[in-house]
């Protein structure tokens, strides 16, 4: 079936357990003209989509609070200070100097969620460095972000 192809991409990228905890059973999973899965939705709602080049999930701020809730801390985690925090959360690029800490496990590339030092979910996107590289420099972009808490993808908080 091919909900189990797509819970066996989430645990081989983020981990074990990954799978089941992203895609609930009910999930309804977007075709695209090639009959090759494009999106999974739940509720409308976005959680991740299946990228055309290499076959990975990238996640949505929706799928990314999922991860989140799932994963032990500090798992596929880049933790930003205050300052870069506002930023971040509305889809603004994570730098190297504002990272506080993440996953020692983190390699460039892979798709990672950023949180605050709370653990409060602020976006989701791809390293662009190693987790070594990303603590040790002071310079440059960590984190290449994809979809902020703030943005079109989250519903908006009460009184907002």
């Amino acid at each position: 079936m091919m909900i189990d192809r797509i819970r066996t991409i989430a645990d081989y990228q983020f981990g074990r357990g990954a799978g089941v905890a992203l895609f609930p059973d009910g999930v309804r999973l977007m075709v695209g003209r090639t009959g090759r899965v494009r999106q999974v939705l739940e509720d409308d709602r976005r959680i991740a989509t299946l990228r055309a080049s290499d076959g990975f999930l990238t996640l949505s701020a929706y799928g990314g609070q999922r991860l989140k809730e799932a994963l032990p801390f500090p798992k596929k985690r880049v933790i930003m200070d205050d300052e870069a925090a506002p930023f971040v959360a509305k889809g603004k690029t994570a730098f190297c100097k504002f990272v506080l800490d993440c996953d020692p496990e983190i390699r460039a590339l892979e798709e990672v969620i950023l949180v605050d030092k709370n653990d409060n979910l602020l976006a989701t996107g791809q390293a662009l460095l190693c987790a070594a590289e990303m603590k040790a420099f002071k310079r440059g972009i960590a984190v290449n972000v994809r979809y902020g808490v703030k943005g079109k993808d989250m519903p908006a908080e009460p009184g907002e």
